[in-house]
């Protein structure tokens, strides 16, 4: 099993179950995903993002060869974004990087996101673009965060070649927005913050099974969360397997 969806270091407004990468390695191996897409929380809050990003590496080979995967950081609106591009590519082998439009303030309509998406391709690297971190209703009164709209994605991305994006942490309440770009070439989605019985079937049927990923969002969401929603959904194996892994080992070969 294959997450997209893991997060490093601690989130500041509280402790959290497996904010520690042994433990939270430990959890990924007990609950059978054997490979992680992981992204660090430091990069969301601190300036240095190239020294985020070279521990978000280390941490990634320290704890966990061949289980963890590094998606670093980059915000656009600090002056040395391109570099740090470079360097998730050249210097630390990264598959891709992870963007937080709302944390790092802009918008999907901001000529500043397709500058980011052309630097991405050129250097071949998976877009993860995040949604939400956090449910509104559990966040602190002085770190308010907006969810991120997705509405402009769709023109973006018909706009011209794009690097494949991975939506991470979509809701029930992004689904009409996100139903206009359904049929784009190399857009994906994760599960974990999609609700619902049946939510999973739901996700297939709208963006088919080859678009749709697995996704935990731990240890901001607990694993077993995710695990329970490909069990409660009527899937067929053959879906199960596409959601699990066979869709991110064919996103992840295609950038080889």
């Amino acid at each position: 099993m294959i997450d997209v969806n893991v997060n490093l270091s601690r989130w500041p407004f509280r402790r959290l179950a497996n904010d520690d990468s042994a433990r939270l390695v430990e959890t990924l191996r007990r609950g059978g995903v054997t490979q992680a897409w992981a992204g660090t929380i430091d990069g969301l809050f601190h300036r240095d993002v190239a020294a985020a990003n070279a521990r978000l590496a280390q941490e990634c080979r320290r704890y966990g060869p061949g289980l963890l995967v590094p998606f670093g950081s980059v915000n656009p609106k600090l002056p040395d974004w391109r570099e740090d591009v470079r360097r998730c590519r050249r210097e630390h082998e990264m598959p891709g990087i992870r963007l937080h439009p709302n944390y790092h303030g802009y918008k999907l309509d901001d000529a500043i996101f397709a500058d980011v998406l052309k630097s991405a391709g050129d250097e071949g690297l998976i877009v993860q673009l995040v949604l939400r971190m956090d449910d509104a209703r559990v966040q602190h009164p002085l770190g308010q965060v907006a969810d991120v709209d997705p509405a402009p994605l769709a023109d973006v991305l018909a706009a011209g070649p794009h690097p494949p994006v991975v939506v991470l942490n979509a809701k029930r309440s992004d689904e009409a927005k996100l139903k206009k770009m359904a049929k784009l070439p190399d857009l994906y989605f994760d599960l974990a913050m999609w609700e619902g019985l049946g939510g999973v079937g739901e996700l297939i049927a709208t963006f088919l099974a080859e678009r749709v990923l697995f996704g935990s969002h731990l240890p901001l969401f607990p694993l077993q969360s995710s695990l329970l929603k490909l069990r409660e959904s009527d899937l067929s194996a053959a879906q199960i397997e596409a959601v699990s892994q066979a869709n991110a080992q064919r996103l992840l070969k295609s950038r080889d």
